[in-house]
Order: structure tokens, then C-alpha cells, then sequence
């Protein structure tokens, strides 16, 4: 018989319980450190700050992950495709930091060509809603005729920027959306976009996979920064045409 998985159980009752040594994560499924928990703020910072993130399925039980190696994006070294540079220069859209979280947020959530159901469930809405009222979570929306058309959002603590979820209505919204990003994280000297798991998707757009004890020293050194809570705004030129944003857009 096969030998049973041994995971590591945190209690709901307790936001503030340590996680496990990371090395005790499993090889398979990649990543996998802890099971049970809860969503508060103070276990989710914790976590993010540890090198730790949820994942799971709606209806099943909170997991934890930490896998190896780790993908990342430094923001200077976005690809920028031939396609998606003639969209960025003919700039019809608009873009906006922490206008429509709900509305991003809700959008990642949704159904996804080619697949069944959503791993950013109900629970998961709310807690990420909590981190952004908290000023930890930030959304980037790309707008065109007053539509919200893609999108992204992520945690920030320190200069590291933990991206979660983006998505795309019209082609290319969401490498619009973070190519913006990248700009404003470069500028704010921010080192390292943590894209969680690898995908040849990522890698196309300049992602990197690395060890994670390599991740978790970027990381540790990143966090020295002082966090830039609140509500985000751009302090770099971009393109676009604000008329895109329409009604739906204002604070």
C-alpha cells in the first residue's frame, strides 16, 4: 500500500501559528506544505511574508503551498512582443491602479475557456477584499470605451509584488495590464514579481524559475522595504487615453 501524505495542520483558532520549515514541503504535488487554517489578515500576511500562499478548490479544505522551484519576474525583464508593443503604441485604452478591485477581482474569478468551475471561490474573494481594504492587495484594470476589458491583481509587502490572478476580455488586456505593472514596480525599485508556479505562458513573457531557497533570500531581502499601504496611483507615464475609462472608473 501506498504511503499515506502527511501534511501539517494548522488551527483556525490560532491567525498568528508559524508554518512548517518549507523544506518539509511535498515534491508531489509540488509544493504542498499545510492543510486547514483559516483566511484572516494577520495568517495571510504571515504567509505571504514566509514565502507561502493559498490554493485550493472551493468546498475543500484550505491548502498552503510553497513550491520548488518558484517562478518570478523582475519587472525590467518583461518580454514585450512585437504584437503587444504595437498595441501599447496605438493606445486605445486606459489604465487604472485600485479603481475596480472588486470588479478585477470578480473577472478572475470567473470561468476560464477550456475549463470547469474556479479555484478563486467565494471565501477567496473575500478574504483578498479584506487585504485590499487593508491596503496589501492592489488591482491594475485596463479599460476601453468605459469597459473594463483586463485586468489583474496581487499582494504587495515590502518591494515584492505576489501576483495572484489576471484576465483578458479583449487580446492582450492582461499583458497590457502587467507591462504596466512592471513600469510602476521598476520605478518603485520593487526587485521581484512572484508569478508562483511556472507556465510556458509565463515564460514567454520573461519569467524565471528558480531554486526556492534562491526565492526565499529575494524575498527576505525585499521585505526590508517599507510597505506601500493605501491606495496605488501611477507616478509614470504610460500610454493610453483616459476617455477610455468612463463612469465605471471613477473612485
Amino acid at each position: 500500500m501506498d504511503n499515506p501524505i502527511r501534511l501539517h495542520w494548522l488551527d483556525p483558532r490560532d491567525p498568528q501559528q508559524a508554518f512548517p520549515p518549507l523544506s518539509e514541503a511535498l515534491a508531489n504535488p509540488n509544493g504542498l506544505l499545510a492543510i486547514g487554517g483559516d483566511l484572516s489578515l494577520p495568517r495571510l500576511l504571515r504567509a505571504y511574508a514566509t514565502g507561502v500562499f493559498p490554493w485550493f478548490n472551493p468546498n475543500e479544505p484550505i491548502l498552503w503551498w510553497s513550491p520548488h522551484p518558484r517562478a518570478v519576474l523582475e519587472p525590467a525583464a518583461m518580454h514585450v512582443s512585437r504584437s503587444l508593443r504595437r498595441r501599447l503604441q496605438r493606445g486605445d485604452f486606459a489604465l487604472s491602479l485600485d479603481r475596480a478591485f472588486d470588479a478585477v477581482i470578480a473577472a478572475c474569478g470567473g470561468p476560464r475557456r477550456g475549463s470547469h468551475g474556479t479555484w478563486l471561490g467565494t471565501s477567496m474573494q473575500q478574504a483578498y477584499r479584506a487585504l485590499h481594504r487593508a491596503g496589501y492587495c492592489h488591482s491594475l484594470e485596463v479599460w476601453r470605451e468605459g469597459r473594463l476589458i483586463g485586468g489583474l491583481y496581487g499582494v504587495a509587502l515590502g518591494r515584492v509584488f505576489f501576483g495572484e490572478s489576471m484576465f483578458s476580455h479583449q487580446p492582450d488586456a492582461s499583458k497590457i495590464a502587467l507591462w504596466a505593472l512592471c513600469r510602476q514596480l521598476e520605478a518603485w525599485a520593487f526587485p521581484l514579481i512572484d508569478c508562483q508556479i511556472g507556465s510556458e505562458h509565463l515564460r514567454r513573457l520573461g519569467a524565471l524559475e528558480i531554486p526556492r531557497e534562491r526565492f526565499l533570500r529575494q524575498l527576505h531581502a525585499a521585505l526590508a522595504g517599507a510597505n506601500r499601504a493605501g491606495s496605488w496611483n501611477f507616478t509614470v507615464p504610460l500610454p493610453g487615453d483616459a476617455r477610455h475609462l468612463g463612469e465605471a472608473a471613477a473612485p
